[in-house]
Formats: C-alpha cells, sequence, structure tokens
C-alpha cells in the first residue's frame, strides 16, 4: 500500500498566522505540523509516501523531509496548483500509486492513540475504509450515519442538521480503483472533488467499510486558531507526563523495523541541539 499526504491549501482559516507560510510547517509544540500525519502513515506500515503540496512550498517541504532515506523509506513530491479537493489527490498521486491501493491522510490532523497501528492496518479487501469518530460538532465534519443494524445508511458533507455524532476524520483507505473514480466525480459547487462523493460511489456499490475509531484514540484537527492551540497542548501535556514524544518520526520508524537503532540514533545530527536530537539519539 501506498500512501499520501495532503498538504496544500491556503490555510486561510489561519490567517495571517499562514499567509507567508504552509500551515502543514507550523510547530505543533516541538516538532512541524506534517511530522504527525507521517508517523500514522508509518505506523501503518507504509514506507513510500508522497507529498502532495503546492509548487512554491515543494522545496521547503523536501528541505525538511528530504527522500526519507534517514527512516528507511522513499518520500515523493507532488503539486496541487489550485485547492480542487481531496479527491484530486488521486489523480495528482496516479503515476506513484501504481496499481497498488492507498491510503491518504490530510497534513493537518493528528490521530493518537493506543491499537491505532492494529486499526488501520486491518485489511479491508477491495472496498474503501473509514475510520468514524464521535465529536460535538459534526456539523463541521463528513458524517456517518449507521442504520439499526450497524451498516453505513449515508455520508454526508458537513450537514447542517446531521443524523449522528460519527465525523470522518482525514484519513481515509482506497483500493486501486479510487484513481478511475475520482476521474468520474462531477466537481462541486466550489469547484472541488470532494472526498465524501467518492466515498458516496463506494457506498452506492456496497463497498465501503466503517471501522469507528475507540474511546482511547483522539483526533485533532488544527485547521483554526483555536483547534491549532489545543493541540499544541495536548501534545505537551502527554510528552511531559510519559517523556515520550508524539509523532517522533526516526523512533517510529525504528519501532517498526525499517531502520536500525544506530541510524535512528545518527539522525539525530540533522535537528543540532535541540530537544528532540536529544531524544533520538538515546532511542532504545
Amino acid at each position: 500500500m501506498k500512501g499520501i499526504v495532503l498538504a496544500g491549501g491556503t490555510g486561510s482559516r489561519l490567517y495571517p498566522i499562514t499567509i507567508s507560510v504552509n500551515k502543514h510547517l507550523l510547530p505543533i509544540y516541538d516538532k512541524p505540523m506534517i511530522f504527525y500525519p507521517i508517523s500514522v502513515l508509518l505506523l501503518a506500515g507504509i514506507k513510500e509516501i508522497l507529498i502532495i503540496t503546492t509548487k512554491q512550498d515543494r522545496k521547503l517541504f523536501y528541505d525538511l523531509l528530504g527522500n526519507g532515506d534517514y527512516l528507511g523509506c522513499r518520500f515523493e513530491y507532488g503539486i496541487q496548483e489550485e485547492p480542487n479537493g481531496i479527491g484530486e489527490a488521486f489523480i495528482i498521486g496516479e503515476k506513484f500509486i501504481g496499481d497498488e491501493d492507498v491510503m491518504l491522510i490530510l497534513g493537518d490532523n493528528i490521530i493518537y492513540g493506543s491499537g491505532l497501528t492494529s486499526i488501520l492496518s486491518l485489511n479491508s479487501g477491495n472496498c474503501a475504509k473509514i475510520f468514524p469518530i464521535t465529536v460535538n460538532n459534526p456539523e463541521r465534519f463528513g458524517v456517518v450515519e449507521y442504520d439499526n443494524n450497524g451498516e453505513i445508511a449515508s455520508i454526508e458533507e458537513k450537514p447542517k442538521r446531521p443524523k449522528s455524532n460519527f465525523a470522518i476524520p482525514g484519513i481515509y483507505c482506497y483500493p486501486n480503483d479510487v484513481i478511475e473514480i475520482s476521474k468520474k466525480i462531477k466537481p462541486s459547487d466550489r469547484g472541488e472533488i470532494e472526498i465524501t462523493s467518492i466515498n458516496n460511489y463506494y457506498l452506492k456499490e456496497k463497498r465501503i467499510i466503517a471501522t469507528n475509531l475507540p474511546r482511547g484514540i483522539t483526533w485533532l484537527d488544527t485547521g483554526t486558531p483555536e483547534s491549532l492551540a489545543d493541540a499544541i497542548e495536548f501534545v505537551k501535556v502527554i510528552e511531559k507526563r510519559t517523556s515520550k514524544k508524539i509523532a517522533c518520526l526516526e523512533e517510529v520508524a525504528y519501532i517498526r523495523g525499517y531502520i536500525s537503532k544506530k541510524k535512528a540514533n545518527q539522525a539525530c545530527y540533522r535537528y543540532g541541539n535541540s530537544s528532540y536530537a536529544d531524544y533520538i539519539s538515546k532511542i532504545q
């Protein structure tokens, strides 16, 4: 399976913070935002990742992440010229995806908790897969409605009157035919290839599975100043209480067996005299 991180867009909800910087490069406590979604893909066993961003920001992401070899991975970079919707990521990434299935995660999503690796690694066969989680404000997100048998009854994008409080976080798994399906989707009124339209295509074909994220999993969307501040505080509290870092890419790569402990420790030289460098120099 290949992985895609969508890290384009204007970040306009965070203006003026993001007028001159891509929001996915903003710090979430002690590391860039982009580290968090990449770490989720690594935990899911994905070593080949396409990072889709804007033309002007591509070099910044490459300067930060390189080609991924220090993590035992391969990073490639794609360009989204305009914010034409999440679904366009599969069209942009067609050559990268090849004949494999794909997991896509939005670059401003933080997902953390025990058991996440096993949840994301479950095989969904020839079906799409989403990971709903209960929220207090479902009207801000894509919402899943279940029938009496626990099957998906409907999927709606930002409904004014949500039929449930199960929101769909920005992480999705699809079989390879998502590329051709994305090409068939008619852009919405705002000119975007909507991910909800893709999900509804699979729903119509009865080829979509929902695995609800349990209470032990935390999902944070960092698209507003308030949610950004909440995410920073969350990571700060967890790391101080546990003395473990969230989304330390070198540590995740070592745990998953992509690199040796020696190579993980050596990666500290990339990060100067920072606390992050000190942490990975002591990975056990």
